[in-house]
């Protein structure tokens, strides 16, 4: 009984390592940013992020959709839903949740442009998957210079404002008043209390992507004013996470 289960568990295996996904069906849509496939994978676009459809709340996760969650799930059911997809991987293929991680076409339609392009996905890049950041950083300055959805509504937060706007996607601008880098991280913090005002998070493992680009995070940024788009997540105060300095427009400095 034992070898046929391992011997089952084995062709499992082989069958998803093998799976072709060069024609793959959607079956459901889960929110902006994440799709079921039919043989029962959950696919996170890379390089984007939309707004929650469902919220944390301790172990559990409620209905709470966020500003134009309903919008981009929407927009991205209209997409994929009910058809035959394209997935592109790059060098990281799946995520701790074990979700896939890929670039969707269907069609000549590149799923993940089309949403940043259309304002419904703000750019969230997570190296070393960066193929098309290049690109997605060029769609999203022309979706925010067009008013493409959410840029058209949702103004550019001051600093000590962003408290107000937990688990939404925005976009936070303000001074960066100090640095400090812990045994896990850099913190850039906007105001006096890094307990309670804003901070920038840069987790050790992204610098090596802020020194390729010849920046060393701790000083390149302190006194400048800078301007952040993410999601605002509540530690020690409201944060956003940062992963590349694609994600970190400097406004002015001395």
């Amino acid at each position: 009984m034992l070898k046929k289960l391992v011997f089952f568990t084995f062709l499992l295996f082989c069958c998803c390592a093998s799976q072709d996904y060069s024609q793959i069906k959607v079956v459901d849509v889960v929110d902006g940013d994440t799709i079921r496939l039919s043989n029962g994978y959950l696919l996170r676009y890379i390089g984007l992020d939309t707004p929650e459809v469902h919220i944390k709340k301790g172990k559990d996760f409620i209905y709470s959709p966020q500003p134009f969650a309903l919008e981009a799930t929407e927009f991205n059911r209209k997409l994929v839903e009910g058809k035959y997809v394209r997935i592109e991987f790059d060098v990281v293929r799946k995520d701790k949740y074990g979700r896939l991680l890929g670039y969707c076409f269907v069609g000549d339609k590149f799923v993940n442009a089309e949403l940043i392009k259309s304002g419904y996905a703000s750019l969230y890049t997570f190296p070393p998957n960066v193929k098309y950041v290049d690109s997605f950083v060029r769609l999203q300055k022309q979706a925010r210079k067009g008013l493409k959805g959410f840029w058209g509504v949702l103004t550019v937060l001051d600093a000590d404002e962003a408290r107000k706007y937990i688990n939404q996607i925005r976009t936070v601008r303000g001074m960066v008043l100090s640095t400090y880098q812990s045994r896990n991280c850099v913190y850039l913090n906007f105001g006096r209390d890094y307990k309670t005002d804003f901070t920038v998070v840069i987790f050790n493992n992204s610098l090596k992507y802020f020194n390729h680009k010849g920046i060393e995070p701790v000083s390149f940024y302190k006194r400048k004013i800078v301007q952040v788009t993410g999601k605002i997540k509540e530690y020690n105060g409201p944060e956003i996470i940062v992963n590349s300095p694609y994600e970190i427009e400097i406004i002015d400095s001395p």
